[in-house]
């Protein structure tokens, strides 16, 4: 008899423990996905962080690049090189043009990813009201903004005026020439030269007494040698004028290649990982199909006053 009640307490005991060992390994695996799941959501994380930093990067590649021009500008100036003027008054100058730019807004929106602190960068589009008068002065650029604009939008201000007197044969050292911007959207301050060949097109208007059409709306760094240069925000910028009613949109050539990312899905041990996938698509064709506007790629100034006049 007591060895039959033995064999039963040894017979529960072996029971308790096999489904402690089960309830056990099923936490510990319970655990294990629930790491997992964290690690891929984290993985998703990084990634999008990572894109958000490549495109800050790319815009201030194009800064500095806007700032070797401005260098170049000045230099050029010291020698005496590149104004064509002689030292006589020049006649005073009257006029005033005014088109509608495209922006891109910054703003960082903080976040919480289990125990991880997240920022992401969102970008918006918006439109900027610029209007260029011109008038009886002293050869100077001002700039009147709201927002404030950085020291780059002013530099590639004065390089406008430069080209817009090479491209008019027209000297301004006798007038002013005032660049108003008004953003109508609440912003915060914007910089960088993108505004740079649409500033030269109505400095040039202004100067002839032209009006460019209301329709029109372009964007793209200005050199001294009247040439287009790419900038940031392509996407951003295209849906802002469609949204606006703008029916032809002037990109820089070099702009001509965008990068857009298709999602692609694998599976990881049984999780489901989504990877944001690069690929180059004509800016053109797709500005075109996605967004409903329509694309001309201009080189120079002179391309711009093609579609301007």
């Amino acid at each position: 008899m007591k060895q039959h009640l033995l064999v039963s307490s040894l017979a529960v005991v072996l029971v308790i423990g096999l489904m402690a060992s089960g309830c056990l390994g099923s936490s510990q695996t319970a655990a294990t996905n629930g790491s997992e799941q964290q690690l891929v959501e984290r993985i998703g994380t990084l990634e999008q962080q990572n894109t958000d930093l490549r495109q800050q990067l790319d815009q201030q590649n194009l800064s500095v690049l806007s700032y070797e021009d401005q260098l170049a500008f000045y230099r050029g100036m010291a020698s005496d090189t590149i104004t064509g003027y002689s030292s006589g008054a020049a006649v005073p100058v009257m006029g005033s043009a005014s088109l509608e730019a495209p922006a891109v807004l910054q703003r960082t929106v903080y976040g919480q990813d289990g125990p991880f602190m997240t920022g992401q960068t969102e970008q918006t589009g918006s439109l900027l009201n610029v209007t260029v008068d011109i008038e009886p002065g002293r050869g100077r650029v001002l700039v009147n903004t709201t927002p404030l604009m950085g020291t780059t939008f002013q530099d590639a201000a004065n390089m406008a005026a430069f080209v817009a007197q090479q491209k008019t044969g027209r000297n301004l050292s006798s007038s002013d020439v005032i660049v108003s911007i008004v953003a109508e959207d609440q912003v915060p301050a914007v910089d960088g030269g993108s505004a740079g060949a649409l500033m030269t097109l109505l400095m040039i208007s202004a100067i002839e007494g032209t009006h460019p059409p209301a329709d029109l709306i372009m964007t793209g760094t200005i050199d001294q040698g009247g040439n287009v240069g790419a900038i940031g925000g392509v996407v951003e910028k295209a849906t802002a004028a469609k949204e606006a009613g703008k029916t032809v949109f002037l990109l820089p050539r070099e702009n001509s290649q965008l990068v857009q990312y298709t999602e692609q899905t694998r599976n990881y041990y049984g999780h489901t990982i989504v990877q944001r996938v690069p690929q180059q698509v004509d800016a053109k064709e797709y500005i075109e199909s996605e967004i409903g506007i329509h694309v001309e790629y201009v080189d120079t100034i002179d391309d711009v006053l093609q579609f301007a006049r």
